[in-house]
């Protein structure tokens, strides 16, 4: 009789290269297979995006050689539904995953349904192939001194105008957003992220909603329209409706319902992790990020082991440190959070908030290679006190 554990990760995106990396240390003594599945054989660093939108040649990182050494089978495939009462995956061209447990770390792109022309006529920052098109259509634009329209405030929007803005001075790009950009900063780092956006030509049109993209132009609530001979869409998010699709319980934007130690309140043989998971603390509900996101991975990784060895699991705790914002590759923001992401006191700026800024962003993979010789921490806060009741 075959008693080998089997522990299917799909999607290796931040998250899944870290539980499947993590796991496979964990459980090397015990009787377990680790298979991971992702569409693409490239490792995607979504923190660069917005450099690989301007044209920056970045490192590339292929799955299978993070994975070496570890003992983790690579399936490269679209994972296409789930049967969670037979314990199996379907994933397209290669066939079917039998799994005694699941982890779900299909991560969170951004949504060009919400406003018509989205889908047709603006540009995402979702995939590297993308962004690479993009970029080349950047530069034409830039040479003939053209217009881009970045929608979108948050932090993918104003990386991605700040960037553009600084690779290309010549270039009119206008940053819309329905709400003030970096809402998420206190007051003095908002103050000098707009700083940088005037000094960098940044043009913001800021309590506009967008109505309708067209192929030249954006519209605006009352029918003002807004130049564009790119538009960039990061706003609003969506994830993948596979875990609805296969009647795993999920709330209203389609995020595994978990359990305090991040397991499917409908199917606890599936632990969700990342952007795909529902995960509340005592201040509220986590949002997906990286820094979020890592934790999460490290956790559900953690606590299969101890599962798997017969020792108690304890609830999940997390809470946000900082936000750390790029602007271009001279300038950045970091703002200091308290354990439910609102700003804090703290923020730095310049040079060592670029220095602090490239670390973050830089830390993931040599993160994973650690995790194959010992217990790395990916986590700079449990929310102290915040996070000490559970939901």
């Amino acid at each position: 009789m075959n008693t080998t554990h089997r522990i299917v990760v799909i999607g290796a995106g931040y998250t899944g290269m870290l539980a499947a990396i993590r796991l496979a240390r964990r459980t090397r003594k015990l009787d377990v297979e680790i298979t991971l599945v992702n569409p693409s054989a490239r490792f995607t660093e979504r923190l660069r995006m917005h450099q690989i939108a301007t044209g920056q040649e970045l490192a590339e990182h292929q799955i299978p050689e993070i994975l070496a050494g570890t003992g983790v089978e690579f399936v490269q495939g679209w994972a296409t539904s789930i049967d969670p009462e037979a314990q199996r995956v379907y994933v397209d061209g290669t066939g079917t995953l039998r799994y005694d447990e699941l982890i779900y770390a299909l991560g969170s792109s951004t949504d060009t349904s919400i406003v018509p022309g989205a889908a047709d006529h603006a540009w995402t920052l979702n995939d590297p192939r993308t962004a690479h098109r993009f970029s080349e259509h950047l530069a034409v634009v830039a040479a003939n001194g053209g217009t881009v329209a970045v929608c979108g405030g948050g932090l993918t929007g104003i990386e991605a105008a700040t960037e553009i803005a600084e690779s290309y001075p010549g270039l009119r790009v206008t940053l819309i957003s329905s709400t003030e950009p970096g809402a998420m900063l206190g007051d003095r780092a908002r103050v000098y992220l707009n700083k940088t956006l005037d000094r960098l030509g940044i043009v913001r049109e800021v309590g506009r909603a967008v109505t309708k993209v067209l192929p030249d132009a954006v519209e605006l609530s009352g029918g003002e329209l807004v130049s564009a001979d790119l538009t960039l869409w990061t706003t609003g998010v969506r994830v993948s409706p596979l875990a609805a699709q296969a009647g795993i319980e999920t709330d209203a934007r389609g995020l595994i319902v978990v359990d305090p130690t991040l397991r499917s309140v409908s199917h606890p043989n599936i632990h969700a992790i990342g952007d795909a998971a529902a995960v509340r603390q005592a201040w509220g509900q986590i949002h997906g990020t990286c820094q979020s996101g890592m934790p999460t991975a490290a956790y559900a990784a953690d606590s299969i082991a101890r599962q798997l060895q017969g020792k108690k699991v304890e609830p999940f705790r997390f809470g946000y440190f900082h936000q750390p914002v790029s602007l271009g590759r001279k300038d950045a923001v970091i703002q200091f959070t308290k354990a439910d992401d609102t700003p804090g006191r703290f923020y730095l700026t310049g040079r060592a908030a670029v220095l602090y800024k490239e670390s973050v962003s830089s830390s993931p993979l040599p993160s994973f290679e650690l995790s194959k010789k010992m217990t790395v921490s990916v986590q700079l806060s449990k929310g102290g006190k915040a996070t000490r009741r559970t939901v």
